[in-house]
């Protein structure tokens, strides 16, 4: 502060001003800011923080195994969302990875030591410790997904999974297929088990609880070991609804590989409108969930409990429409 008070001709107090936002001049401002360049002077962010009790920093928490959260494009979809209105913010977003009880102790010691500010929790579980924690120390936090169990002082953003696993579900029995199955990821969730209801309620009477592959993630391996599954159960099946478009690309391919087509013989519908999507041959049919925005979305609801703002403590539900592709 010496040095650049010094460099610009002006006061330590004038530099201590502009330094933690106050008023001076635009003159001598502008000499501040010249001298700051000159001198290569950096805050002390460290420093700045114990004084301030912030860190300037989010955790993102992925209640995920490592593998799926590289895999899984819909999670890279809504971090990055989140990153950008963190970013614009000025806050650091601090991944975390949870993939065993020995992890979720460690982040549990981590969240309430005070190294973030708040919390924006992916893909947490009915009873899942975590969301005790962070209401047992009203940490600012949002979740993105609704579990069942969800704190009643902590927002949510997420998509009516109901609903639109109801739709492409109808969508997909109208093609005319007569045994339709499902390869259900990730039941212990409420993504999961919510996808899971619109598909029987889709259905109604013709619902047929043997044709529901229940697998533990929403991946490309789950979704071919479950369809390998439904084929065993009933080798007529001609439409499958798969929890998430890694899950349908998995499926594909194990149809592929026991010499059934798609769509003649088997039609697949999937869900997210991933990166996936496309990737599939031919391409799939899904449920658009705008990961980037419910990402974003999720961070300003941290970003306004940390400046004091009021939030509507209940849920934002973003827009999922069905994309209709070639593969049904």
């Amino acid at each position: 502060m010496h040095d650049i008070a010094a460099t610009a001709g002006v006061s330590r107090g004038t530099v201590s001003r502009v330094l933690n936002g106050g008023y001076v001049s635009a003159s001598a401002r502008a000499a501040i800011e010249r001298a700051i360049r000159e001198v290569g002077y950096v805050p002390n962010t460290a420093a700045r923080n114990l004084v301030m009790q912030r860190s300037q920093a989010i955790g993102f928490i992925v209640l995920e195994p490592h593998s799926l959260f590289l895999e899984d494009p819909n999670i890279g979809g809504i971090m990055l969302g989140a990153n950008a209105a963190l970013s614009a913010a000025d806050y650091q977003m601090v991944n975390l990875v949870v993939d065993s009880e020995r992890d979720t102790a460690r982040i549990t010691r981590y969240l309430s030591g005070g190294f973030v500010d708040g919390a924006i929790i992916v893909s947490a579980r009915s009873h899942d410790p975590i969301i005790q924690v962070v209401g047992g120390i009203a940490l600012p936090s949002a979740f993105v997904g609704h579990p069942r169990d969800l704190h009643p002082d902590i927002p949510y953003v997420g998509i009516d999974n109901i609903a639109s696993a109801e739709e492409i579900t109808r969508r997909l029995v109208a093609t005319g297929r007569r045994r339709v199955g499902m390869i259900a990821s990730a039941v212990d969730r409420d993504s999961g088990a919510d996808r899971l209801i619109g598909f029987q309620r889709a259905l109604g009477p013709a619902f047929d609880e043997a044709l529901v592959a229940e697998v533990p993630l929403y991946d490309f391996a789950c979704g071919a070991k479950g369809m390998r599954t439904l084929l065993e159960r009933d080798p007529t099946i001609d439409g499958v609804f798969a929890a998430s478009d890694a899950v349908a690309a998995g499926a594909m391919e194990a149809l592929r590989e026991a010499g059934r087509t798609v769509p003649d013989d088997v039609g697949v519908v999937g869900f997210d409108d991933s990166s996936w999507a496309t990737r599939t041959r031919p391409h799939l049919s899904t449920v658009h969930q705008p990961a980037g925005d419910i990402g974003s979305r999720a961070a300003d609801l941290v970003l306004r409990q940390l400046r004091g703002e009021s939030i509507d403590r209940g849920g934002v539900l973003m827009p999922s429409p069905v994309v209709w592709r070639a593969s049904a």
